[in-house]
This record gives structure tokens, sequence and C-alpha cells, in this order.
């Protein structure tokens, strides 16, 4: 998209900064994304679930979704989401295209960025749409950008150090009902707990602690379609010692209870 003319950016009247009731439930579609969405999290904590794969998102966590993507969401209704979406197309395919999720690291700027954009369209404002696509072109960049210098960073870490980090996502994995902490795991690492929780969510993706119980309700979610586990069982054998903790976890990442998937 930075090779882009403003002019190749088509908006959508589907633009708004919601603040989610605490019911808020964004529901599967019956047809995949029709158009691109950007998709910016100001506050509050919920799940985004992307073509089935979970992310816990919170402030700066920002998606781009594309034509043909499958999303669903939900939210913590004691912490609801404050949101902002974007949709649009292109009138032509792109060369570059920003990430289809990124933690952002300068937020003010970007914030600044989306409430111009949203504030444009709650009332008729002289020029709007060509200053609109000037600045979702803007959006875009600052997306690259990020990206770009993400991938410089990765570039100065080395491979031995990505080797460590993969084998220890890889350990949890496969070991997902082990009383896994930043501490054990770290150690095992052979780096300090610091060290490694930045490393590791820098490289993955996700905090240690996002992917230790991403790994959990994963597994927990194969236990209950082919083991014959009942909800209990399943829980007991991941660790949980609160079912309640653990079924209010299991529709945190994926939208629904665990007696349903059983």
């Amino acid at each position: 998209m930075l090779y882009l003319n403003p002019d190749d950016f088509l908006l959508k009247p589907a633009v708004a900064t919601i603040h989610c009731e605490p019911n808020w439930k964004w529901r599967k579609r019956g047809t995949p994304m029709p158009n691109y969405d950007l998709f910016y999290v100001w506050s509050g904590e919920g799940t985004v679930l992307l073509n089935k794969k979970p992310y816990n998102v919170g402030k700066g966590h920002c998606f781009l979704f594309n034509p043909g993507d499958e999303t669903e969401a939900t939210h913590n209704p004691q912490n609801p989401l404050v949101l902002t979406y974007i949709h649009f197309d292109l009138s032509k395919k792109p060369r570059l295209i920003p990430s289809s999720h990124r933690i952002l690291k300068n937020t003010i700027s970007f914030e600044s960025l989306l409430t111009q954009y949203v504030r444009l369209f709650l009332v008729e404002t002289y020029g709007a749409e060509i200053e609109g696509k000037l600045i979702l072109k803007q959006l875009m960049i600052h997306l690259l950008r990020e990206e770009q210098e993400k991938e410089e960073e990765l570039e100065g870490t080395s491979n031995s150090l990505l080797e460590t980090i993969h084998e220890i996502a890889n350990y949890v994995q496969q070991h997902p009902g082990e009383p896994h902490t930043i501490e054990s795991l770290s150690a095992r690492a052979n780096l300090s707990p610091r060290y490694f929780s930045r490393k590791f969510k820098q490289i993955i993706g996700q905090t240690v602690k996002s992917y230790i119980v991403y790994s959990r309700i994963k597994r927990a979610e194969h236990l209950l379609h082919f083991s014959g586990m009942s909800v209990t069982e399943a829980a007991y054998a991941l660790g949980y010692n609160d079912l309640h903790f653990f079924s209010r976890q299991f529709k945190q990442y994926t939208g629904k209870n665990p007696s349903e998937v059983r």
C-alpha cells in the first residue's frame, strides 16, 4: 500500500469509534470479510479470532483484516473494549500490505490520525473524502514502518536466540498442562526473566503468559473434540483447579463454552 496513490483507496461508510457494551460480541459472519477493515483497540481487554487464530488484545493492538478473512471477537464485560474500525477497498492490487496483526509502539501519532479520520465523517466536513484518503494512506505507512523496524530488530537477533525462543514455545505447546511460569521457562532458556519475556514477545508475537494460556486452550479444544473427556477432566488435565476460571478463559479465547465444543 506504500506505492498506491491516495485515490486508489475507496472509502466505505462503515467507520466509527465505539465503546462496546458489556454483552458485546462480534460473531462470525455468514460470509468472509468483503473488504479491508482497519481495527484498532484503544483500551479494554478481549480476544479476537482471526481465521481461527486467537489474539489476546488490549491497548495498542491493531488489525488489518483482508477480504476473505473470517473474524470473531469477544471481550471482558468488566473491562470492555473501546475500538475504532475503518472499512475500505482498493482499486489496485497493492505491492506491499501491512501484516494482519501488530502491537503498536507509537500509539500517540497513530491515534491522532484515527481521531482525525473519524471526525471527518461525523459531520459533513468540506473535502472529507480527499483528506480521508490521505489519512488512510498515512495510517498504512505507519503500520508498514513499524513492521520494517521490527524486521530490523529481529535481524539483530542471533540465530541461537531465535532457536532457543522457538524451542521454548514448542515445549509449552507439547506440555500445556505443566505449571509454566516466566521464571521456569527463562531458566530453561538460560536467560533472565525480563530479557526472556521481551524477546519471547518480540519473536513469537505474544506475551509468555498469553502463549501459555493459548496453548492450554488449543489442547483443551482437541481433548473435548476427540478424547471423550468431560469438561472437568480436560480442565484438570491441563492444570486448572478452578472449573469456572477454565470455562471463562476458554470462552474468552474461542467464543464458546467448553460444553458447546464437547
